[in-house]
């Protein structure tokens, strides 16, 4: 039996590849999230300081209340920070015989019967996404985690969005850095700019991850969900004034283009050179510039800060990350 995706040999009546994590039948958003037997975890979903405060297919969303694990030295800073929502936040995962991608070094444990394969078939392929890793700030290979048992991801302090891709047509482009987690029916794609003004003017860098077809995708976002503005397109444009996109369908056209008609009128308004995005499709954009930073060192993995520039180097260093 060989996989249709990547084309290795697979065993016989596997519902995924191990290889790639490719799907072999049905969605992984279809299978309840049951319990596996053998297995009880306690203190977790009935703790009363970790809350669920959202799901979507085999992924919730834990969000630890109140910092309780401080000490005299840091309890002011905690509590400031639980009042401004800067709280912890775990991705759970039940895996009920499908698998997902994780980004590098999100793993915090697994329980039960649950393998990893590193998603990388040789030295060829191991270079090749870690190109295409260092030009969209993420890493060189995301392990798949498949099997029968539970998966939780490293706690973060940044928002958790949950988002169905199918809902995003031909595909979803992600601001660099976004990508946490995804289910392994998810495709991945690194998309370039169609012209020069978008790559070099845009601030959006020369390429993106594009996500397609069906599953659920795990972003991790510097402003939380009920704060992004959704916009909705229908064979119409939006202009804007640097990069707070974080996410757009991939039906749409990037280009950037001064503010006025005339040159002497876009220097005198004071926008000079805005982003806009053309045709049929959705945008996701933060209210502020400070929302597409992500700068927080907060993550289970700080992504390299090269963007576009700097491949060489970060090649490098995806090698030694391994």
């Amino acid at each position: 039996m060989f996989c249709p995706n990547c084309g290795n040999n697979i065993p016989e009546n596997s519902k995924f590849c191990t290889s790639c994590g490719a799907s072999l039948g049905g969605s992984p958003s279809d299978i309840p999230a049951s319990r596996p037997l053998g297995i009880k975890i306690k203190n977790l979903e009935d703790n009363p300081n970790i809350v669920k405060i959202n799901e979507l297919g085999c992924f919730r969303v834990l969000e630890h209340q109140k910092d309780i694990s401080t000490n005299p030295a840091s309890a002011a800073t905690a509590y400031f920070m639980q009042e401004m929502n800067f709280r912890k936040r775990q991705v759970y995962c039940t895996l009920n015989g499908n698998a997902v991608k994780l980004q590098a070094g999100a793993m915090q444990w697994t329980a039960g019967n649950v393998s990893m394969t590193s998603g990388v078939k040789g030295v060829k392929d191991f270079f090749g996404k870690a190109l295409k890793g260092a030009v969209t700030n993420e890493s060189a290979a995301k392990p798949i985690f498949s099997g029968n048992g539970y998966l939780m991801l490293e706690p973060t302090y940044k928002y958790i969005i949950l988002e169905d891709v199918a809902n995003w047509g031909s595909g979803m482009v992600l601001d660099d850095g976004l990508f946490l987690a995804c289910e392994s029916t998810v495709q991945e794609e690194i998309v370039s700019r169609s012209n020069f003004s978008s790559a070099l003017l845009g601030g959006e860098g020369l390429f993106n991850l594009t996500l397609s077809g069906q599953g659920i995708a795990v972003l991790e976002s510097a402003v939380p969900r009920e704060e992004l503005i959704e916009i909705e397109l229908e064979n119409d444009e939006v202009r804007i004034d640097g990069n707070m996109a974080i996410a757009w369908s991939k039906s749409l056209q990037f280009t950037v283009e001064r503010s006025s008609k005339s040159l002497v009128g876009s220097l005198v308004s004071g926008e000079g050179l805005v982003n806009i995005y053309r045709g049929t499709g959705k945008i996701l954009m933060a209210p502020t510039t400070y929302g597409t930073l992500m700068k927080q060192n907060n993550s289970p993995k700080e992504p390299g800060k090269s963007s576009s520039g700097g491949v060489l180097g970060s090649v490098v260093s995806s090698v030694l990350d391994l």
